[in-house]
């Protein structure tokens, strides 16, 4: 092994002691116009409860489908679990991300679904036995507070409990992060405390998070670390952070 190759070893040995999500000089350009990240480092620590906030067109989602292997980077490297995420081919991506737990704004259910098969269904795609679905999923069903819901379409629920099952179909595989792109986009107030206390007791378990976010109310109130992006690029990390206005 070159001495090259040694160092590279190194450093990916490194990065996956070091943490989970690592950006190393990242950048991420379309077809036309400014690149939709501009030489973006970011490390995030096992265990990390992150906001990430800016407003649109500031590259919050452009990283969120870079951290799930939707896109890959025009230059710099991703790593996730200690995995150089461009190293990953095509096939392995599906394995790949049964480490991270993904919630959308839009919840994105299955309609002619009930409660406990959109639940079921993530542990299907893995081929989990299915004496293990019909104890797993009523466990977490009843950690979001959906016990009683199991045989409810999700047609019939409100946006808030519509959140709570899709929050509870990606944490039923145990995963190690956390990824939720404006979770409470579609909520009102109470919903949207009641969602982010969730995520804060799944933190708390040790499941790192990362949130994209608009809420400026949210996320001066929970004093967590907050990560603001402007036209491609990080202005600000702060621990106990608040959220900066574009004017400011």
């Amino acid at each position: 092994m070159s001495r090259k190759d040694v160092i590279a070893r190194q450093r990916e040995e490194f990065i996956e002691d070091e943490g989970v999500i690592f950006l190393d000089n990242v950048s991420k350009s379309y077809t036309s116009g400014s690149p939709a990240l501009d030489g973006v480092t970011l490390h995030i620590d096992r265990g990390e409860f992150v906001f990430i906030v800016g407003d649109s067109g500031s590259g919050k989602s452009t990283l969120i489908k870079l951290l799930l292997r939707e896109l890959t980077a025009t230059s710099g490297a991703v790593y996730v679990m200690g995995q150089n995420l461009a190293r990953i081919r095509h096939r392995q991506i599906p394995k790949f991300r049964r480490n991270l737990g993904v919630v959308f704004q839009d919840f994105r259910l299955l309609k002619d679904r009930n409660v406990y098969e959109n639940v079921a269904f993530a542990q299907r795609v893995i081929e989990t036995p299915m004496s293990e679905i019909r104890r797993n999923v009523p466990l977490i069903l009843s950690d979001v507070g959906l016990a009683g819901k199991y045989k409810s379409k999700t047609t019939s629920l409100s946006g808030g409990e519509q959140q709570r099952v899709a929050l509870a179909r990606a944490l039923i595989n145990n995963p190690s992060i956390l990824l939720a792109d404006e979770p409470t986009g579609n909520l009102d107030p109470k919903n949207s405390w009641e969602i982010m206390n969730l995520l804060e007791d799944i933190n708390a378990r040790g499941t790192t998070v990362v949130v994209v976010t608009h809420s400026k109310e949210i996320v001066n109130a929970m004093k967590k670390r907050v990560v603001t992006m402007r036209k491609g690029v990080i202005i600000s990390d702060e621990e106990e952070g608040s959220y900066i206005d574009d004017e400011d």
